[in-house]
C-alpha cells in the first residue's frame, strides 16, 4: 500500500490505529479455518465510530481497495482472511454495550462486543442473550456476519432470530438503519435479514439491536449413553416433541467424549461396563424459573430416554455438567490438537440425521477417511472432524459429504458459513439460479466488489 493511502487512513483514525508492515500481528491474517492460508493485509485500520467506518469505506471504494471486516477472528470458514493488497477493518475499539433496555428486553451493542462481555452485562439485569456458538470470545459483529448458532439454537434459534435491527455501512460509505425495537414489520424488503449471514460481503455492521430474555434461575443436565448412533438420532425428534423444551440437545460420539473427559479431567459417573457398550451419548440440558418444575422435567426426560433405548440416564452434578458443556464448546480445539485436517459442519432436517450419519460412515469408508464428531442434534447441525491428509481425496469426500446433506433437504453450512473454505463446494452444488441472484444482490450493494472479495464468489 502506498504512503499516500496510509496517510489517508491515518487522517481518518489517527496514526496509532493504522498498522502496516511488521506492526501487523499474525492474528489479523486469518481466522480459525484449518484449510485457508494466512494472508497479511496491506494495512489494518481500527476505527472507533460509525463515522470513521463510513469514511474508510468511502475512501476504499474510490480507490478500489479491498476491505475485510474482523471481529475476534474465531470464524471457521476463512471469511476473515484479508487480501494482500487490501485493508482489514478491525472492530476491536468499537466494543461497547450501548444500552440495556429492560422495558423492551433489548440490548444495543457495537460489533466488537464479545459474547462474554454482553453476558456479564445482561446478567446484572437478570436477562440473557441466548445465542452461544461455542466461543465466548466471539464478537457480536462476527456472529451477525455468519448467522452464528450454537447449542442453544434448539430452544432459542440462531442469530437471525435474535437480531431486531442493524446499523450498517454500505461499500460507498452510506449509513443505513434497518429494523428497530419491534418484533414484526411488513414494510418492504427485510434488509436486516439480508445482511445477517452475508459474511461481510454486503455491508459492515456497526451496531446491532438484540432480543434479550429473562435469565432462568435453575438448570440441569442429563447424559444418556446409547449402543447405536442410529438410536440417538431417532431419539432426538421424540425428545423435542415431548414438551420439555430442552435448552441443549447434543450428540457426542465416544471418541470425542473420551477426548473431552480426558481434557477436562473429570469423571462423569458412567460405569466402565456402560462406557464399553456405548457408541454415542446424548446430552440434554434443561432450564426453568422454578426448581420443582425443573425436577419434574428431568424425571420425565430420564424415563423417556430409557424408553427410547438409552442404557441409562445420568443426572450430572452441576460442576460436572458445566465442565462437560464447556468441553463440548471447545470441541474444535480438541480436534485441532488431534491434528484434524478439516473441521466442517452441515445441516439436515433433524429427522434425517440418522440416515445422514449412516451414509456418511459409508462415504468415509469408501474414501479411506476417518471422521469423528458431535453436533447440535436438536436442530440437525452436524459437526465433523475429518482426518485425511490427501487433499484430493479429502476434497472428493467433502463434496460427497455436502452433496449428501443437500440431497436430504439440508444445506452446506448450518452456522460456520461459506467463506473461502467452502466456496468451491457452494459453487459446485448450489442451484446456479440462486447463485446468480446472490451475485446480483452483491452487485447492488457493492458494485465495485471491495467488500470481502473472494468470499462466497
Amino acid at each position: 500500500m502506498s504512503a499516500d493511502l496510509l496517510r489517508a487512513l491515518t487522517d481518518i483514525v489517527g496514526g496509532n490505529d493504522v498498522l502496516s508492515g511488521d506492526k501487523i500481528a499474525d492474528d489479523y491474517s486469518h481466522d480459525e479455518a484449518l484449510t485457508v492460508a494466512h494472508q497479511v493485509p496491506a494495512a489494518v485500520v481500527r476505527p472507533a465510530t460509525t463515522a470513521e467506518v463510513s469514511q474508510i469505506l468511502q475512501f476504499a471504494n474510490g480507490a478500489g481497495v479491498a476491505v475485510t471486516a474482523r471481529g475476534s477472528g474465531t470464524g471457521l470458514s476463512g471469511a476473515a482472511q484479508p487480501q494482500p493488497d487490501g485493508i482489514v477493518i478491525s472492530f476491536e475499539r468499537m466494543n461497547r454495550v450501548l444500552e440495556i433496555d429492560e422495558e423492551n428486553h433489548v440490548a444495543v451493542v457495537q460489533p466488537g462486543v464479545t459474547l462474554a462481555e454482553l453476558d456479564e452485562v445482561t446478567a446484572g439485569h437478570g436477562l440473557v442473550y441466548p445465542v452461544y456458538p461455542g466461543e465466548y470470545s466471539a464478537s457480536l459483529g462476527g456472529n451477525v456476519a455468519t448467522n452464528a448458532g450454537g447449542m442453544r439454537a434448539v430452544k432459542y434459534g440462531v442469530t437471525r432470530t435474535q437480531v431486531l435491527g442493524l446499523e450498517a455501512v454500505l461499500a460507498n460509505g452510506d449509513v443505513i438503519r434497518t429494523g428497530g425495537r419491534f418484533v414484526k414489520s411488513s414494510t418492504g424488503y427485510d434488509l436486516t435479514q439480508l445482511v445477517i449471514g452475508s459474511e461481510g460481503t454486503l455491508a459492515l455492521v456497526t451496531e446491532a439491536t438484540l432480543k434479550l430474555y429473562p435469565r432462568p434461575a435453575y438448570s440441569a443436565t442429563v447424559l444418556a449413553p446409547f449402543t447405536a448412533l442410529d438410536d440417538v438420532m431417532h431419539a432426538v425428534p421424540r425428545i423435542v416433541a415431548s414438551g420439555v423444551g430442552p435448552l441443549i440437545l447434543e450428540y457426542i460420539d465416544t471418541l470425542t467424549m473420551a477426548g473431552m473427559t480426558r481434557t477436562m479431567g473429570a469423571d462423569l459417573g458412567v460405569p466402565e461396563d456402560v462406557k464399553a457398550a456405548t457408541v454415542a451419548y446424548l446430552v440434554v440440558m434443561m432450564e426453568n424459573a422454578k426448581d420443582e418444575r425443573l425436577d419434574e422435567d428431568v424425571q420425565a426426560v430420564c424415563e423417556h430416554l430409557v424408553e427410547l433405548g438409552a442404557l441409562d440416564a445420568f443426572v450430572l452434578p452441576s460442576t460436572a455438567a458445566t465442565q462437560l458443556i464447556e468441553a463440548r464448546e471447545k470441541a474444535f480445539w480438541l480436534a485441532k490438537a488431534a491434528d484434524a485436517d478439516d473441521i466442517v459442519d452441515v445441516v439436515v432436517p433433524r429427522a434425517a440425521i440418522a440416515e445422514f450419519m449412516a451414509s456418511v460412515a459409508d462415504l468415509a469408508a469408501s474414501h479411506g477417511t476417518f471422521v469423528a464428531g458431535c453436533g447440535h442434534a436438536g436442530d440437525g447441525n452436524v459437526h465433523m472432524s475429518v482426518f485425511q491428509k490427501d487433499d484430493e481425496v479429502r476434497h472428493k469426500f467433502l463434496r460427497g459429504f455436502f452433496e449428501l446433506g443437500m440431497s436430504l433437504g439440508g444445506a452446506i453450512s448450518g452456522e460456520h458459513g461459506v467463506g473461502r473454505a467452502k466456496k468451491k463446494y457452494f459453487l459446485e452444488l448450489e442451484d446456479p439460479v440462486k447463485v446468480d441472484l446472490m451475485r446480483r444482490i452483491k452487485d447492488a450493494f457493492d458494485p465495485n466488489h471491495i467488500l470481502n472479495p473472494g468470499v462466497l464468489f
